[in-house]
């Protein structure tokens, strides 16, 4: 297969005081000599109460109800606003005809529409997962500064998988060398204080049984993103996450190399 290059390296207490009663003196009535007087009688007009309308109260206003219109769902469980919403697409292959779902058909737009490569993406008979299987080269820098340079260059395995269910992407890149016993050690080592610094996924020693049924180890890098809540731009977040991770995968190996036994494996 021809050599792929990897895309460019959130209550106040109120206190009251009580007064005390006023005590009220009585005064002593003097008896006086009153001379009687024809008593006028004093007219009081009662005040007539006037009769006051009772007003209607006024009838309070109802703000109307927003009704938020539920978006319509198709198959896959895409509403209508997403770009791929009512999608069908399918393709031949030699054990028939496979449904492409939402993001497998996003990774093959990148593939093979963005890219032009030919498809060799795999799907599962369900449709419910996918894989593409490819390498690349890496090469070191040219700056001066870096561990590798630019003539030390070695290849690298690419697997993406697909989960449908989970809209899931996951990108994993492999050194296709296995990792000898006597440098477990140390590149474990180098791993730990690597991954803090690495913004964007992680390495790993992966291990895994070979047809001989005996275990060997490579040194793997990571990383996923979700497509689900992404209703425009899946085949970008796609691409910014193989571009982000070959740039900090790149980075992660050029670290390591300080230590030369690791860079003389990684170049054997």
């Amino acid at each position: 297969m021809a050599t792929k290059k990897s895309p460019a390296k959130k209550k106040v207490a109120t206190k009251v005081v009580k007064k005390a009663p006023v005590k009220k003196i009585a005064k002593k009535v003097v008896a006086k000599k009153v001379v009687a007087k024809k008593a006028v009688k004093n007219v009081v007009k009662k005040p007539t109460a006037k009769k006051v309308a009772a007003k209607k109260p006024a009838a309070k206003k109802t703000a109307p109800k927003a009704t938020t219109k539920a978006l319509k769902v198709d198959q896959y469980g895409l509403e209508s606003d997403d770009e791929f919403y009512g999608l069908y697409f399918a393709k031949s292959t030699k054990k028939g005809l496979v449904e492409v779902k939402p993001c497998t058909f996003s990774l093959m737009y990148w593939w093979k529409g963005l890219l032009g490569y030919p498809d060799m993406i795999e799907i599962s008979k369900d449709s419910n997962t996918a894989m593409l299987q490819f390498e690349s080269t890496f090469g070191g820098g040219d700056s001066g500064e870096t561990e590798l340079t630019e003539k030390d260059v070695f290849d690298v395995d690419h697997i993406i998988e697909v989960d449908e269910d989970e809209m899931m992407i996951s990108l994993y890149s492999y050194v296709p060398i296995p990792v000898p016993e006597k440098l477990i050690g140390a590149l474990g080592l180098s791993i730990l204080n690597i991954n803090p610094e690495t913004r964007y996924g992680s390495l790993e020693i992966c291990s895994t049984e070979n047809e001989e049924g005996e275990t060997e180890h490579f040194l793997r890098y990571r990383a996923a993103t979700y497509l689900r809540g992404i209703k425009s731009g899946k085949v970008e977040a796609i691409e910014s996450m193989i571009t982000n991770g070959s740039e900090f995968f790149g980075l992660a190996i050029d670290a390591m190399c300080v230590n030369k036994s690791i860079k003389k494996w990684l170049l054997s």
